[in-house]
């Protein structure tokens, strides 16, 4: 869809998208379960107004630093509306979030020595009262799902290990410490996202619940699903899956399900929209050159293919075939290559090119490479506004010192 009017490049979110999403989420979650908590990650995107879009509809904030605590905390997230994740947690901000019955979820040695400080600093004054917290459990799940883990050879690196009686020292040091162990975290990295994933970290929970008699608050699978796409798993293929298995072990009126999605909720809503500005034949390639870069929707260079459409501008019929055309960005660097376009009728400057689900792992990772952040773009229905202004000089400067003479 073209917006007419709006400096490219910029960032588009679709509300109606979104919303349906969100809903089909939930729908998902309430059928399959019925008693769960949605964390919405914001490591995938924590631009301000989609973070608060998400508080708004009932969603706990899934944070994992204490840069990011503070983010949920600025915006009124309730202190017990935090699923605290990660190795990146402040001694401040862990221990608050205790206090606070946040969802914790240990993934350190110190962490759990920090509970000592804890229970030490609490006791004269909160004898009764019994913290909890939970704890991530690190299995193998190339063993289990053959084929399906990020790392397959040198293993993940989250959690305490099920497999070689790391977990169950974990646990015992955090009983004898009185604090409640509420619940465990299986998020798992994986290549594929599939099913098959979450079936492997279903039987794990079940397998560890009737191993050391855990009577949990709740069960966090993680995030990671596929959402928004109509080639892959849907919501229900997951969590129908889960739900038959951890009822093995676990009461829904018990124990509530933790899901943690980013991809799966802000990917699909959001494109990126971008001009041709020059084209250059060599050679050895025709390049099309964009003030867009891919810097901006794929920071880390690692997609082959993106969703995307070319619009051409009007009055600019009889175009010349080409064999190949290479897709460019506005940076310095040689290999700023978007994508090919193949026997195609020619690019020219004024035709835009408009990347769609690029809501994930893109406006949190961009670089402030050569250009500062674009204009982000609320479309709902037929209304289109500003929310986030793109980045000017004094953004940049910002909090920085200038030595002066």
């Amino acid at each position: 869809m073209k917006l007419d009017g709006l400096k490219t490049p910029y960032f588009v979110i679709d509300k109606e998208v979104l919303d349906e999403g969100l809903q089909n989420l939930k729908d998902s979650l309430e059928s399959a379960w019925g008693n769960y908590i949605i964390g919405y990650s914001y490591k995938t995107n924590a631009l301000p107004w989609l973070i608060e879009y998400f508080k708004d509809h009932g969603c706990y904030a899934e944070v994992v630093s204490d840069d990011e605590y503070r983010l949920a905390r600025s915006i009124g997230i309730d202190k017990s509306h935090i699923v605290y994740n990660g190795i990146a947690k402040s001694k401040e901000t862990f221990l608050e979030a205790v206090k606070n019955h946040a969802i914790v979820n240990i993934d350190a040695e110190y962490e759990i020595d920090w509970l000592d400080e804890l229970v030490v600093s609490e006791a004269s004054e909160c004898k009764n009262e019994q913290y909890e917290v939970g704890i991530r459990v690190n299995f193998d799940l190339e063993e289990r799902c053959p084929g399906h883990s990020q790392c397959p050879e040198e293993g993940g690196r989250f959690g305490f290990c099920y497999e070689n009686g790391e977990l169950e020292r974990a646990i015992e040091r955090i009983r004898n410490k009185g604090v409640k162990l509420s619940g465990i975290h299986l998020h798992k990295s994986s290549k594929t996202r599939m099913p098959a994933v979450y079936k492997a970290i279903a039987e794990v929970a079940v397998e560890i619940g009737k191993k050391y008699d855990l009577e949990l608050d709740y069960v966090d699978i993680g995030g990671g699903f596929f959402g928004g796409l109509e080639t892959k798993p849907k919501f229900p293929e997951y969590f129908d899956m889960v739900a038959g298995i951890l009822k093995e072990q676990f009461d829904p009126q018990k124990t509530a399900l933790v899901v943690e999605p980013g991809n799966a909720l802000v990917a699909s809503p959001i494109g990126y929209y971008t001009t041709v500005l020059d084209v250059k034949k060599t050679t050895h390639n025709t390049f099309v050159v964009t003030d867009g870069s891919r810097t901006q929707i794929d920071p880390l260079m690692t997609k082959k293919s993106y969703f995307h459409e070319i619009i051409k501008k009007d009055g600019s019929d009889n175009r010349v075939r080409l064999d190949k055309q290479l897709i460019c960005g506005f940076t310095c660097m040689e290999h700023d290559h978007i994508f090919k376009v193949d026997n195609s009728e020619e690019l020219m400057p004024g035709d835009q090119i408009i990347y769609q689900k690029v809501g994930a792992y893109t406006m949190c990772l961009t670089p402030l490479f050569i250009k500062w952040f674009p204009d982000v773009y609320l479309k709902d229905g037929d209304s289109i506004c500003t929310i986030r202004h793109r980045w000017i000089t004094e953004n940049y400067i910002g909090r920085s010192s200038v030595n002066e003479e």
